[in-house]
């Protein structure tokens, strides 16, 4: 998509490509083999900027726009989405303390994400409680002039290499309603009863860190409290308008991935005498993939610059990372159908992207429950 960028911002996207080709092609497979966190990699992303993108030049960040990060996101997941994760997610949570934290919260947590030189984590999700955000039961009780968290957290990204976490906990176990009475907190990884677990064999994205995150009567001073206290659940709707989009953009990147290694092979592999891309039925496949991600595509830089306008875009952003997420899934099962056999094994990248694509499906709220958004808006059903 050419029309509607910038000349910086098609310069932003050309860097990002270069990078990514030369500092992440060729280490993709190994990192992906041994799920192992790529450091250096993300050492050498922060130096261009593209750890916190979107964080203000004051705290260190770029100070990209959420479009302008959502071509960071697409130029890095096409190429590979495991380590691609690991750059962009390095500053997850971070979102929350930019929109709501204090002033010294984001002269003290943001710059030093920015620079490279920490990596944050959201910790929302739990062993009982997915796409039920309002069920989580991890509390935090005040206790003079801190906090102390118990409770357990599940398939939270950098869980073991990341240095704090923004928490989502009960506050208030008397509320009355069901999205009242939950906090955020800002939980370092060497406060005293805080451990990880890092979670292995997973399907794709292996790259990127998962872990367990347990909370032991870990205590934090009452100034790490981010935002209104009692008030998070709808402060973390609001964070997801934001992170929806940024899946999208994921989604877009593996299909374009894996729609570009199908063209070219359709272009190269002969059967019968001539290229593959010469049968009807090929030829057929690669239109729909092709069409299908750029579809995908104007749905989520429409999301994107919605963000950035500041307008509501809750079902926007469930109606780009539903079908994003939708169109990845389909583009890499149909770039494995063309590779044939050889799309089967790990000689070509399109059955990494195959495994990748489908965790854009379940991460930042699944498939069915990004419907129930859609339909809830358009109906007018309020939470």
């Amino acid at each position: 998509m050419e029309f509607g960028l910038s000349e910086e911002q098609r310069q932003i996207r050309e860097e990002v490509r270069r990078f990514a080709e030369a500092e992440i092609e060729p280490h993709a497979q190994a990192y992906d083999v041994a799920e192992e966190f790529p450091h250096e990699i993300v050492e050498r992303a922060a130096e261009m900027g593209l750890t916190g993108s979107y964080i203000p030049m004051e705290y260190g960040g770029a100070g990209y726009s959420i479009l302008d990060t959502t071509l960071i996101v697409e130029e890095l997941f096409a190429v590979d989405p495991g380590i691609a994760l690991s750059i962009v997610a390095s500053s997850f949570g971070c979102e929350a303390i930019l929109e709501f934290g204090t002033d010294e919260q984001k002269a003290r947590f943001l710059e030093p994400v920015a620079l490279g030189e920490m990596i944050s984590g959201a910790a929302i999700s739990e062993p009982d409680t997915g796409s039920d955000v309002s069920s989580v039961s991890t509390t935090a009780e005040r206790d003079g002039d801190e906090w102390v968290v118990n409770g357990t957290k599940m398939w939270i990204t950098n869980g073991t290499v990341g240095d704090f976490f923004v928490v989502l906990c009960k506050t208030d176990p008397d509320a009355e309603g069901r999205y009242n009475g939950f906090s955020q907190l800002i939980v370092e990884a060497d406060r005293d009863g805080f451990s990880a677990e890092k979670i292995t064999g997973k399907l794709g994205i292996r790259a990127s860190d998962t872990a367990e995150l347990v909370f032991d009567d870990v205590r934090v001073p009452e100034e790490n409290l981010v935002g209104t206290e009692n008030a998070a659940f709808l402060q973390q709707m609001h964070f997801f308008d934001q992170t929806r989009t940024a899946v999208a953009a994921q989604g877009v990147g593996i299909a374009r991935g894996a729609s570009e290694a199908a063209l070219a092979y359709a272009e190269e592999r002969e059967q019968f005498g001539r290229p593959i891309g010469d049968f009807q039925a090929i030829q057929h496949k690669l239109a729909d993939m092709h069409t299908k991600t750029e579809a995908a595509r104007l749905l989520t830089y429409k999301s994107a610059w919605k963000v950035d306008q500041g307008e509501d875009i809750t079902r926007l952003a469930s109606m780009a990372k539903e079908y994003a997420s939708r169109v990845a899934v389909e583009v890499a099962n149909e770039a494995v159908q063309i590779h044939g056999g050889a799309g089967y094994v790990n000689d070509f990248p399109v059955e990494r992207f195959y495994r990748d694509a489908k965790i854009t499906q379940i991460y930042e709220g699944t498939s069915e429950i990004q419907k129930n958004i859609i339909a809830r808006e358009l109906l007018g059903k309020g939470l």
